[in-house]
């Protein structure tokens, strides 16, 4: 097996075998995860390559770039799904490599902002189209009609999962 192929094993294919399951949930579970899987190993390839960055050095600058007022340190954990450590430390390493700066509103020390700089806005941008890029070469082989029914079904199939879930982490 191939380094690649390695990395990316099928969870289909570990947890049933090659003959499948008769339970289409978990069926279905599987593929969206392994899919993802598959994506997101390529997806961080590529980024670490082509710009020497990290996935979430991207989803944190993804952030930043819509928010050209920037965004508070705690506000960055709950929209990449990173703890205040990661994000701190990920913060640390793009101003180091300036292309973000921390910044104290109103003076107020107990509040920093977070703010991508020119440099990092036009580096995000190119990694963005690349990102766009990439993933229509990834989905290349796949129907538009296939992929918007996709994005709808899943939809269909989060919405159930959310009106079903016990706790309250996502309400």
């Amino acid at each position: 097996m191939v380094e690649n192929e390695a990395a990316t094993a099928d969870l289909e294919l570990i947890v049933h075998g090659p003959a499948g399951s008769s339970k289409p949930e978990t069926k279905l579970w599987l593929r969206m995860l392994s899919t993802t899987k598959l994506i997101t190993t390529e997806i961080r390839r590529r980024l670490r390559s082509e710009f020497g960055a990290t996935l979430p050095q991207f989803d944190l600058m993804a952030q930043l770039y819509r928010e050209k007022d920037g965004l508070r340190l705690g506000e960055l954990s709950k929209r990449t799904m990173v703890t205040n450590g990661n994000v701190t430390g990920l913060v640390e390493r793009l101003e180091a490599d300036g292309l973000l700066r921390r910044v104290t509103p109103d003076r107020d020390r107990r509040v920093t902002v977070a703010q991508l700089t020119p440099a990092g806005a036009k580096l995000f941008a190119a990694m963005a189209a690349a990102h766009e890029g990439w993933l229509r070469d990834l989905m290349a082989d796949v129907d538009r009609s296939v992929v918007g029914g996709l994005w709808s079904d899943i939809g269909k199939v989060k919405a159930s999962a959310r009106n079903h879930l016990s706790g309250s982490e996502f309400e």
